[in-house]
């Protein structure tokens, strides 16, 4: 997610539905991307307990199962994973998103990671492509998700792709909450 020329060769990229069996691969393509959307002042700990409670392969086993969740996954031609979005359909549990959002039905865009090497390669771009596709294929009308508000170039990607800012809300990461803007888009 990135605004910069390629790093290297483009390679093709295709984005498919994350498989059952992919848990424990999606939980290490977690591990390598989760850190990079925390502002500077995360902790290490913060970031491992994070990942423990949250993407863990257990986690993403649950999410895989959960008929109301879609993960889809960009991988290379050397099949190799490198990113992932997870949407969650229905209302938001968030109170402070529920609040802000506009457009119903919608769809959360709640996780949208791309390893840091593969950025400038336009997996990103494809993944969100895809993402939004399959949120329409599912009647979502809208799609909102939460960003750090320091994370400029996340800010930038989803700008790109049609996210506005409605509102905010908190995220807690470790034992500290942190700010985050709320976007959204019609589909």
């Amino acid at each position: 997610m990135t605004d910069s020329p390629p790093a290297g060769p483009v390679t093709e990229v295709r984005v498919r539905p994350a498989r059952p069996g992919e848990a424990a691969a999606l939980a290490e393509l977690a591990a390598a991307t989760f850190a990079l959307a925390c502002p500077p002042h995360t902790s290490a700990d913060a970031i491992a307990a994070f990942l423990r409670d949250v993407l863990a392969p257990a986690n993403f086993e649950v999410f895989l199962a959960d008929p109301e969740r879609l993960l889809l996954v960009a991988e290379n031609d050397a099949v190799t994973l490198m990113g992932y979005t997870m949407l969650v359909f229905g209302e938001p549990h968030d109170a402070d998103a529920a609040d802000a959002i506009r457009i119903r039905p919608t769809a959360e865009l709640s996780k949208c990671y791309v390893r840091a090497e593969a950025h400038g390669t336009g997996a990103a771009g494809a993944l969100m492509a895809a993402t939004l596709d399959a949120a329409r294929e599912r009647g979502a009308t809208g799609s909102w998700l939460g960003v750090n508000q320091e994370n400029d170039r996340a800010l930038r990607f989803y700008g790109k792709h049609g996210y506005e800012r409605v509102g905010i809300k908190r995220f807690l990461v470790g034992e500290r909450y942190e700010d985050d803007y709320v976007l959204e888009r019609a589909l």
